[in-house]
């Protein structure tokens, strides 16, 4: 699997990387052999290879080759993972890397082969990591057979004499190719200096690579964009109120915990040389600066902005997962939508669902090149998610966020249902769809296996929240005569459920009420729904990997899940495409009057009519999507049509496209688009 990324002029060079072999792989497992591949990644510039698997080895031949256009500043990370265990979680399956910087990539091309020793991807890691990967780096003019295998200790050394390298035969590991950049810096007097190539020697290999990594992290998502440098000596020790976090791509940034603020930039290096200066002054808080992408300069993103490249990250991870070929094909009726929905798409293998979708109504015509799914999807949920079917129920009375119901049980087969919710949702969020109903936030946080607190419950249940908060912060004993034990309503039938062990014979004191609380709110949110939730983060999972949610709070989770269920009108028009009319053409006025005489509901049927779905993508209106495979999103379009004016508007849902006939009055096209919205439905092809 590739990702060459976009061809780049300049200073940049073609070199071609031959990814030969590997040797003496570490044995993970007791009773099997790993399935190794190769990840070729050069950091921050988006080109990605992956070699082929080979099955159950520690010593894998792929002699496989890439060619791929390096900068100045540019680095290559090869990395070895084991294909078995590699969607299990974050980090499982791998094997060793090698990052080879600027500096060790202009002395290793055109020498012939290198066998290069394996490091650990974290110093702190304890997992066991051996072997070497034997690698060549030729330039677009010297591609020829690579040449000897050779040990690369000769080339780190300053002192390598004038000829040509000789093949390793001596024993033992050889040292690990990780070289420094020369990096000019700035000193306390002004002079200027450079970077130096050292040899990364065992036992200090840790230490020395962690230094790298700070030094050298060029954090970049979907762009290429300038390297902060280091400016003089800097503490090992992050400023009061920082943390360093990593995506899911192992890149680094640094997190402001009292502000939310996030940077890619080491808040151990001054920003300027003035700073260095004033060593013992406190460094500054991030303030949030746009991003002028006209200069390639990448300033502090706030959490809105990480959460539109957080998802950007996540839609490439979850493309490299599609398979290239064959469709996941669903067809189902209107009436049974439910019900053969569900047999269709437990019948299918995970990899299969991660196919492209094409779902077809029976007994209509249309293709599905994105809106008849949406569609699929949209009507789907009003079933799944119908309290009346009995796996979920609404958090509160008058409050109609979504729950598991703890006695779905009534149903024998609730299980296999709520494995079937989770694909749903899996299968929705992997093709860039959303799922039309609202759940609590602590759901989110339990499918991001977060604990949930007492906070949490202000949003289900204000009064159950306003009730506990009032026995915490007050004195019960003269008031309050509780046990560990409460009551609950499961279809008419009042049951008595103990917090603990002979809870109903424990009496809540003064003492003891906070751990009351705590297991009464675990109870709010956990009575009964264990085996349920599991099921259903089950099937989630299967086309989701956990690991991929691991950068996302619930909020982020939630909109990811759900889009924005809001409609904002001004956003609406602002990422509108207008095709044979203008904004002054009397149909596109009338249109715009409709919409806002519309109620909310109204809105989200005339926007479900036209793409397919109610949501909106949390980028807004001009993130909608059209057709399946397009380039790029698909504005809401208006077109107007030639056509008789006694026929109703046609939407066109793979291309967000409503045709509106030039009707006389704005009456005329309120009635109509009304009839269409609400009294129409099938698709056909024209």
């Amino acid at each position: 699997m590739s990702n060459p990324g976009a061809r780049r002029n300049g200073s940049s060079i073609k070199i071609r990387l031959t990814v030969l072999c590997a040797k003496n792989l570490a044995k993970k497992d007791f009773f099997r052999l790993p399935d190794p591949f190769a990840k070729i990644i050069v950091d921050g510039s988006g080109q990605c290879h992956s070699t082929d698997t080979v099955k159950n080895t520690l010593d894998p031949k792929w002699n496989q080759h890439y060619d791929l256009y390096i900068g100045k500043a540019d680095s290559i990370t090869i990395s070895i993972w084991n294909h078995k265990k590699i969607h299990k979680k974050q980090g499982a399956g791998f094997l060793g890397c090698v990052r080879l910087l600027s500096n060790a990539i202009s002395r290793l091309k055109d020498t012939g082969y290198q066998r290069l020793d394996l490091c650990k991807l974290n110093p702190t890691d304890n997992d066991t990591i051996r072997g070497q990967i034997v690698v060549s780096l030729q330039t677009r003019d010297r591609i020829g057979t690579g040449g000897p295998v050779v040990d690369c200790r000769g080339i780190l050394d300053n002192d390598l004499p004038e000829g040509p390298l000789f093949e390793d035969s001596g024993p033992g590991r050889p040292l690990s190719c990780i070289m420094e950049d020369t990096v000019p810096y700035t000193d306390m007097t002004g002079a200027a200096g450079g970077g130096s190539c050292q040899l990364i020697e065992s036992p200090s290999q840790e230490q020395r690579l962690q230094t790298q990594r700070i030094r050298n992290f060029g954090v970049r998502i979907q762009m290429h964009t300038p390297q902060s440098r280091p400016h003089g000596h800097q503490s090992p020790v992050l400023p009061e109120g920082y943390e360093q976090r990593t995506t899911v791509q192992g890149q680094i940034y640094f997190l402001h915990t009292q502000t939310g603020v996030s940077t890619w930039h080491d808040p151990r290096i001054p920003s300027n040389p003035t700073q260095l200066k004033e060593s013992n002054q406190t460094l500054p808080v991030p303030a949030e600066v746009p991003v002028d992408e006209g200069e390639g300069e990448w300033s502090v993103p706030r959490c809105e902005r990480d959460l539109v490249q957080k998802l950007k990250v996540l839609r490439h991870e979850l493309a490299l997962q599609q398979p290239q070929a064959g469709h996941c094909r669903i067809e189902v009726s209107r009436d049974e939508i439910f019900e053969e929905s569900y047999r269709q798409v437990m019948k299918m293998r995970p990899k299969d669902l991660k196919k492209r979708l094409m779902v077809k109504f029976r007994s209509e015509e249309g293709l599905d090149y994105g809106g008849v799914a949406r569609e699929w999807l949209y009507l789907l949920c009003h079933e799944m998610l119908n309290p009346y079917y009995g796996l979920f129920q609404y958090s509160t009375d008058n409050i109609y966020t979504l729950q598991i119901n703890p006695d779905s049980a009534v149903n024998p087969e609730h299980l296999s249902y709520f494995h079937f919710v989770g694909r749903i949702m899996g299968l929705a969020v992997f093709h860039g769809h959303y799922i039309n109903g609202g759940f609590t936030l602590p759901f989110y946080k339990q499918l991001l296996g977060k604990p949930i607190l007492l906070s949490d419950l202000e949003t289900v249940d204000p009064e159950l929240h306003k009730s506990l908060v009032w026995i915490l912060e007050n004195d019960i004993t003269p008031v309050l005569d509780h046990t560990f034990c409460v009551e609950h309503n499961c279809f008419g039938r009042i049951i008595q459920q103990e917090l603990k062990p002979n809870g109903r014979n424990v009496p809540v004191t003064e003492e003891n009420k906070r751990e009351y609380v705590r297991l009464y709110v675990n109870w709010r949110f956990m009575r009964g729904i264990e085996a349920q939730f599991l099921a259903l983060q089950k099937g989630f999972n299967e086309l989701i990997p956990q690991h991929l949610l691991k950068p996302f709070d619930q909020k982020e989770i939630e909109l990811i899940i759900g889009g924005l269920g809001k409609i904002d009108i001004k956003d609406w028009k602002a990422n509108t495409r207008l095709k044979h009319c203008t904004s002054d053409s009397n149909i596109v006025k009338w249109f715009w009057q409709t919409v806002e005489m519309f109620d909310e509901e109204r809105r989200a049927r005339l926007l479900q009519f036209v793409t397919g779905s109610s949501r909106v993508p949390l980028q807004g209106f001009k993130a909608l999507q059209g057709s399946t495979g397009a380039a790029g999103p698909r504005l809401f379009t208006i077109h107007l049509i030639d056509a008789n004016t006694e026929n109703l508007p046609k939407a066109h849902t793979c291309f967000n496209r409503i045709d509106i006939p030039p009707y006389e009055s704005y009456e005329k096209l309120y009635e109509k688009l009304l009839t269409a919205v609400e009294e129409t439905c099938g698709f056909a092809v024209e």
